[in-house]
């Protein structure tokens, strides 16, 4: 087992650095952050040994002083630290811990001597608040669990892919977890029980009033067995009110914006193809990492396996930097619609197999009622390959492991 850089995060700081924004570093805790920029802040020091390096981690022990201090006090340490007539790099880690950090955020900024890179495990970061006063100054890098390929670097089990994307599916991709693995899979559970509870405490909890915790609980494991499926607050508040856990619906929907909020989930809306527009009803919620869904519900891989690898196929997507929408045509669906910077659109259905020719012709109908001929993509487990009328074929593990592809 190894270390590993990542790659595709590290090149897209190496193309911001020195730009004329804030780098916003966002996700959920422990999918690496704080080590993406600790590679950074090395590579920044091999270009130039003598480099100003500023690094403050709101989480470490030696900067609990700081946590005490108003945004103006912690303001005057850092500018303490600035070097005149050079570039300044600084970094803080788990910028939200930080009182009125919005203010911090922008005394900083305009300083023409200083580059500034924050992370948060919080969407408040780029809310209401901070996105008003930084409007087109702050440029976000979401930081997810390793992906497939990155887990395959990381624990060097590229010999039999197959085998590893079976675990990788069980186990996720948080970087620490997969440490874990060689020890056994009951240590990555435990693990991610102790992630949960941490993220619970510290970014929903903190921030949000949680009346009981056990309803809040049933929530989450709703979201999770649900992956794939729409989903409202209201249905949610139905079935567990059914089931003897009473709840309204106005709860269940707090509830579900915290779990987004803090990178837990990630929402998907509908778009309608033909029409082109937005649509406000029926979302989907996809899970930031599959580890989790073992670690809370406790359900092997066969159970839904379909869902479960259409939410692989959506986070790589998110890494890949596309736009995503969940496209409606007609009275049928297509699970995503995508967008890339360029502005080109592809449509993606994902099954677990469609070796079935009844499953085959259910998947591919969506296709043959959308009015335009962008791409059109069939993502499967199966071998085989190939082209149904105008719609690529693909292997899920190729997929994923080779950008031509994207």
């Amino acid at each position: 087992m190894q270390k590993i850089l990542r790659k595709v995060l590290l090149n897209k700081l190496l193309v911001l650095k020195d730009k004329n924004f804030i780098k916003v570093v966002t996700g959920i805790r422990r999918a690496g952050k704080s080590t993406l920029l600790l590679q950074f802040q090395e590579l920044l020091k091999e270009k130039n040994p003598s480099v100003s390096l500023i690094s403050i981690n709101m989480d470490l022990p030696e900067f609990r002083f700081l946590g005490e201090k108003n945004w103006k006090e912690i303001y005057d340490y850092i500018q303490s630290l600035l070097r005149e007539n050079e570039t300044n790099y600084v970094f803080i880690d788990e910028v939200q811990n930080i009182s009125e950090f919005e203010k911090l955020l922008e005394g900083l900024y305009v300083n023409s001597n200083i580059d500034l890179y924050v992370t948060g495990s919080n969407a408040y970061l780029l809310s209401s608040e901070l996105a008003t006063i930084l409007t087109g100054r702050a440029y976000e890098i979401n930081v997810l669990p390793f992906s497939f390929s990155e887990y395959l670097e990381f624990t060097g089990k590229t010999a039999n892919p197959d085998r590893a994307f079976a675990n990788y599916m069980r186990t996720g991709g948080f970087p620490e977890a997969v440490g874990f693995v060689e020890s056994g899979e009951s240590y990555v559970y435990e693990y991610l029980k102790t992630v949960f509870r941490n993220i619970y405490e510290n970014d929903i909890q903190k921030r949000h009033t949680i009346y009981y915790e056990t309803s809040y609980n049933e929530v989450v494991k709703f979201l999770i067995d649900s992956i794939g499926s729409h989903v409202s607050a209201r249905n949610i508040a139905r079935v567990l009110t059914a089931n003897g856990k009473k709840i309204d619906n106005k709860t269940v929907s707090k509830y579900i914006d915290t779990l987004v909020e803090s990178y837990l989930f990630y929402k998907v809306n509908r778009y309608d193809i033909k029409g082109k527009q937005h649509l406000a009803t029926q979302k989907k919620y996809y899970l930031v990492d599959l580890g989790l869904r073992h670690t809370l519900l406790g359900k092997e891989l066969t159970a839904d396996a379909g869902h479960l690898l259409e939410n692989v196929i959506y986070l790589e997507l998110l890494r890949r930097d596309y736009q995503i929408w969940i496209g409606k045509t007609a009275h049928l669906e297509v699970d995503f619609v995508v967008r890339n910077k360029e502005g080109y659109t592809k449509y993606i259905q994902v099954a677990y197999t469609v070796k079935d020719k009844k499953t085959l012709e259910r998947e591919l109908a969506p296709f043959n009622k959308i009015p335009d001929f962008n791409e059109r993509l069939l993502i499967t487990m199966d071998y085989e390959t190939g082209n149904h009328n105008g719609v690529k074929q693909i292997n899920a593990i190729d997929w994923l492991l080779d950008n031509r592809y994207d």
